[in-house]
Order: structure tokens, then sequence, then C-alpha cells
């Protein structure tokens, strides 16, 4: 089902995208918002985790610079049964890790600091799942593309602001009330589907995160303990690039309204749910229905 969410809201910001083009080019100006929408995508497929880890200052490590969290992410991978990642540290005080990388292969996850002077062993365990989560899911390569798409609206809706009224001429001119609107609506639109996607994909990697840690009660922990100061203490990257924030695991300086994840209490509720439910006995040809 989220697999399906995520699809329809992803053709709703294609969509919204070409409308955008159409307005102010015609056809033609919808094709031309196609070809750069998909070259855009294809420039960010090869080349996101690069950018998004120079953009943070993050320092790769391994076995011998930082042998106690590589390990640990080390372990959580073989659980996950995924290709060992690149394993960075940001050296930030706010408390924070994302992941990012074309497919799983390719894959790299990150901590801060802050993160790791704040969280015991097993709230660290369990945070370092829920971003291997992101990579089993491949929600890495969806959130990137998310994020191209969207910044090539707000693109588009700034040149139609200042040249929609020179496009063409006579019929080809765009109609002036529907430019005025797409130039202020869309940007907000794309920012609504953003943040359903997002909040949609942070649910499933809490889910999956529980399950390769074991624990979901150690996740819900560490979400109560660092929601707070990821809010309170400044993230010079995403200060700098605020679509940086719908990487993390808690969102950084924004209101619940426009945030690209669910509320805290949400997420550590559904956490503690899984907590409490029994165990799932697999299934058996003598008792298929789990009885």
């Amino acid at each position: 089902m989220n697999g399906f969410k995520t699809a329809m809201l992803l053709a709703a910001l294609t969509a919204l995208f070409m409308g955008l083009g159409y307005i102010f080019g015609g056809s033609g100006g919808a094709m031309i918002a196609l070809v750069v929408a998909a070259g855009m995508n294809l420039f960010t497929f090869w080349n996101a985790d690069s950018i998004v880890l120079r953009m943070h200052n993050a320092r790769e490590v391994d076995e011998r610079s930082a042998p106690e969290f590589y390990t640990l992410v080390a372990e959580l991978a073989r659980r996950a049964r995924l290709p060992m990642p690149r394993v960075y540290l940001v050296e930030s005080s706010n408390p924070n890790a994302f992941a990012t990388g074309r497919d799983p292969e390719h894959a790299a996850v990150a901590a801060t600091t802050g993160l790791l002077n704040m969280l015991d062993r097993e709230e660290v365990a369990a945070v370092m799942a829920h971003e291997l989560g992101h990579v089993r899911n491949r929600d890495t390569l969806i959130m990137t593309m998310v994020a191209t798409i969207a910044g090539a609206i707000s693109m588009i809706a700034n040149f139609g602001l200042f040249f929609g009224g020179h496009l063409g001429g006579g019929e080809n001119r765009p109609n002036p009330i529907a430019a005025m609107a797409a130039v202020f609506m869309a940007p907000f639109a794309a920012m609504i589907v953003q943040m359903a996607i997002s909040r949609t994909r942070e649910f499933g990697a809490d889910k999956a995160g529980a399950e390769i840690s074991g624990n979901p009660r150690a996740l819900a922990s560490a979400l109560a303990k660092i929601a707070g100061p990821a809010q309170a203490v400044p993230s010079v990257a995403s200060e700098r690039n605020p679509a940086a924030a719908q990487l993390y695991i808690v969102p950084t300086s924004v209101s619940d309204l426009f945030s690209t994840h669910p509320a805290t209490e949400k997420r550590i509720a559904a956490l503690m749910a899984m907590e409490s439910a029994p165990p799932r006995r697999a299934a058996s040809a003598l008792d298929p229905a789990r009885r």
C-alpha cells in the first residue's frame, strides 16, 4: 500500500510539473518540462550521494577510525541482508542521521557526533537500522527524485513569473489568470505532495528499522530523546539547503504543519504498538493460518 501511494504521489508531482510547462509553453512546453525532469533525475541518480555528503562535510570512517560504530552498522547490514554501505560521521551537535545513495549497492549512511554522544548503544543501533530501512526500501532514490521535481517546479514557476507574459504571442500567450495561479499555487502543491511522500516513507523506515534491530522500544526511545534537541540545535547543512531536512530521521527547525516527517508522537505510538503486539509464528503446512 505504501508503494502504491508513493507511485501515485510521484505521478501527481510529475503531472503538476508537466501542467506547469503546458501553461507557459503549450504542448511543446509540457514536453520540454518532461525532458528537463528526466535529465535532472538522471543527474541526481548518479550524483545524489556525493552531493549530500559534501553538503554535510561528512567524513568516511572504517573499522580502524571508528571501530564500534562501523562494526555496529556492519552487523545491522548483515541482519537486513544488505550490502555493506559506506559509513560516515558528521561533525555536528545536532543529533541526527541520514542515508543516501541510488540503490543498496551504492548506499551510504551517516550519523552526527551529536547523535552518538546523546544515545546509548541500543538506541544508536535502532537509529541506524532505521536508515538501513530507507536503503532497503529504496527511499533514498525516491526522495531524491521527489526533491528534484519539486525544485524544478519552483524553478519553472519563478521563470513564469518573470517571463511568462513574454512567451509566444497572440493565442500562444498563456492565460494571465491561469499563469498567475500556477506561479503561486504550483510550488505549494509540490511541497504538499513532497511532504506526503516523505511522511509515508518515514513510517515504512520506522517499521523496517524496528524489524532489523529487533528493538522497537529502542527506536521509540531514541526518537523521544533527539526530537527536541534536533529542533533546538541548528543544522548548518539544512539552514543552507532546507531540502536536506527531509533526509534526517527527525526534522530540524520546522513546524508540524510543514514538516516532511510525521509527528514524533505518532511514530513513537506506532513503534510501541509493534513492541506490544504478540510475536507471529511462521506458517506451517499443518497451521497455515498461524492459529
